[in-house]
């Protein structure tokens, strides 16, 4: 199976993730590219305007798994960007994790979730998990487990013929 990554990450840690994934998910014999969302123009901060350099194509991919830090409580603003401007994830199934660094769930990590969950399900695709990385001590096994969820789905997609 062909799997694209596609992150955004300022501090490291949302593509640290991201390549633990991948290792796992190419052990597991499948084909893996991480692709980072940058913005045009060498912006830092996205505006409303602002359009991704090199969108990632995501027609070669089988499936999808997207990767963000929480900002301000909500979804980065360059991964909303890049998401809002892909027209379609028609017969995608995709996958979506955060990072961040307060702890506990309510404070943005359950609203980026939601949002890119809702944006991916407006554009048709199959969201068939997520998953939130608290960067604290514990990092690693938050990982270690979200890796192994993540991997889990793709097996029992495998299983059902790709009806996830």
């Amino acid at each position: 199976m062909k799997i694209g990554i596609i992150v955004h990450s300022r501090t490291g840690h949302t593509h640290f993730v991201a390549q633990r994934l991948q290792e796992k998910l190419s052990a597991d014999g499948h084909a893996v590219d991480i692709q980072q969302l940058r913005l045009a123009g060498g912006q830092d901060v996205p505006g409303k305007d602002s359009m991704i350099q090199n969108p990632p194509d995501l027609n070669g991919y089988d499936r999808v798994i997207f990767g963000a830090p929480v900002h301000a409580f909500s979804l980065s603003k360059v991964m909303e960007a890049y998401l809002t401007q892909v027209s379609s994830l028609t017969g995608k199934t995709v996958a979506c994790f955060v990072t961040k660094g307060l702890p506990f769930g309510w404070t943005g990590g359950n609203r980026a979730i939601s949002e890119m969950k809702e944006i991916c399900e407006s554009k048709w695709a199959t969201v068939s998990g997520t998953g939130i990385v608290i960067w604290n001590k514990n990092r690693q096994k938050q990982i270690d487990d979200l890796v192994e969820k993540f991997s889990g789905l793709l097996d029992l997609d495998d299983k059902m013929g790709g009806m996830l």
